[in-house]
């Protein structure tokens, strides 16, 4: 449920936005509103100040929403209110009230963003765990526990990092403008300071997708081979492990964190019976020799190794918050950057350097939106502007019955100084429904891949 009410939450935010920057600027550019929706189908709640006023409705389909102007195009206007139809208003009006919508999304962007910075959030310190064997990080020297201080695009202008979601933003940005990203590297106490060098240029756009990073050998943040709770009976508790065990080697073979730990206890339950580990842990300042035997479980249709226990420490955190100006304007670069990202990749996979896979819909949309809204506010304001951007730009693609498309006409309109002739608008609007069509389909269809694990 709570799923469910974000979603219709998200969606009721984004298209009241959206269709309020239409009408807003359509009322000051002189042009007469007859209507503001939000949803579609049968009316569930309307509002209209005079009979001569703009009616307001809430309707029982929340999927989208719409501005409807008074417009010849549309119907017999009356003389006295000619000049007030849509069709009427000169080119630069017509510009306005179209790219409105869009342009207010992008600005509900920027200030989600800027709310974020300024609410602040809880997030892992970009301290790195263990990369993965043969992967470019660990080719490149990065270690378990090393803390990444600063990037750098050239190696001498440094910007420096707080969080590993900002460092993961700044790996996304090198390998889709095709450039290395130089990391600048101390220990998790902050001494003995290295730079190392990602060649992140080594990786064709075609990447990008929501596991890039996993692709560079970063896994998740630096957490301790430490134990948390036992299950009952388990594998764990039958070999004598204890809560607060700090595991130090297994096999004689160092331990470099947690998830090198997880890792080699999956691999011993490949077997059946699983392979016997010898492990060396640190209990109460004492080292603790204790042989164990993971028990053989079946995850996605392979043998794994299971101690029945939680294995690591929480990563250590830092709260990411910014001053009111500092956090509008990375708020803007923010919303400036996604935008260019959003452009590219879109541009990318029409050509076929980037995969389709990358297109989601909205069962995707409804998933996360859940998700961020448990997590707390700061993740759901984020995850809002990454969709307001999303439906910003969407709309400003030169498709037919998108907004971008409206803008196309108006191009060629103040070239040619005629506007698109009717029958021309008929047949691209059939072009554009059909191509949206697909698209949805294709969104879908990623979705359903997705949450059932296909990808």
């Amino acid at each position: 449920m709570s799923t469910v009410l974000a979603f219709i939450l998200t969606l009721a935010v984004l298209v009241v936005v959206h269709e309020y920057g239409h009408y807003r600027v359509a009322r000051a550019c002189g042009v007469k509103v007859l209507r503001f929706s939000v949803g579609f189908g049968r009316v569930l709640w309307r509002h209209q100040r005079t009979p001569d006023s703009t009616e307001f409705t809430l309707c029982a389909l929340p999927l989208g929403g719409y501005v409807r102007m008074l417009d010849e195009r549309e119907g017999p206007v009356p003389a006295g209110l000619r000049e007030q139809a849509f069709n009427n208003r000169p080119l630069r009006q017509r510009v306005a009230v179209v790219a409105a919508g869009p342009l207010a999304n992008l600005l509900l962007a920027a200030l989600l963003f800027a709310g974020v910075n300024w609410v602040g959030q809880e997030e892992p310190k970009p301290i790195l765990g263990a990369p993965l064997t043969g992967s470019m990080a660990e080719r490149a020297g990065l270690r378990a526990g090393d803390w990444v201080q600063a990037v750098s695009a050239d190696g001498q202008q440094w910007r420096e990092l707080q969080s590993l979601a900002e460092l993961r933003w700044q790996l996304t940005q090198a390998v889709e403008q095709g450039r290395k990203l130089h990391l600048e590297i101390s220990d998790a106490q902050g001494h003995g300071r290295r730079s190392v060098a990602l060649d992140t240029d080594s990786l064709g756009a075609h990447e990008i997708d929501a596991q890039v990073v996993s692709k560079l050998g970063l896994g998740p943040a630096f957490s301790e081979p430490v134990l948390g709770r036992l299950t009952p009976g388990g594998a764990g508790e039958a070999a004598g492990l204890k809560e607060g065990d700090l595991v130090r080697r297994v096999d004689g073979v160092a331990v470099a964190d947690a998830a090198s730990l997880r890792e080699l206890i999956r691999q011993a339950g490949q077997s059946e019976p699983a392979r016997s580990m010898q492990w060396q842990v640190e209990r109460h300042g004492q080292m603790v020799e204790l042989e164990v035997r993971p028990k053989v479980m079946v995850d996605a249709g392979r043998k794994i190794g299971r101690i029945e226990a939680m294995v690591g420490a929480a990563p250590a955190m830092v709260l990411v918050r910014y001053g009111l100006w500092d956090g509008l304007l990375r708020g803007v670069e923010r919303t400036w950057d996604v935008s260019a990202m959003t452009v590219k990749m879109f541009g990318r996979m029409l050509v076929g350097e980037a995969s389709l896979k990358n297109l989601s819909g909205p069962l995707t949309i409804a998933d996360y939106a859940g998700q961020s809204a448990r997590s707390g506010l700061p993740q759901y304001l984020g995850f809002l502007a990454l969709v307001s951007v999303s439906l910003g730009v969407l709309n400003l693609l030169p498709l037919p019955m998108l907004d971008g498309g409206h803008l196309m006409y108006y191009l060629f309109e103040g070239l040619s100084g005629r506007p698109v002739s009717e029958w021309w608008q008929t047949q691209l609007q059939r072009a554009g429904a059909l191509i949206l069509m697909l698209m949805m389909a294709l969104a879908l269809s990623n979705d359903v891949a997705r949450l059932t694990g296909l990808h």
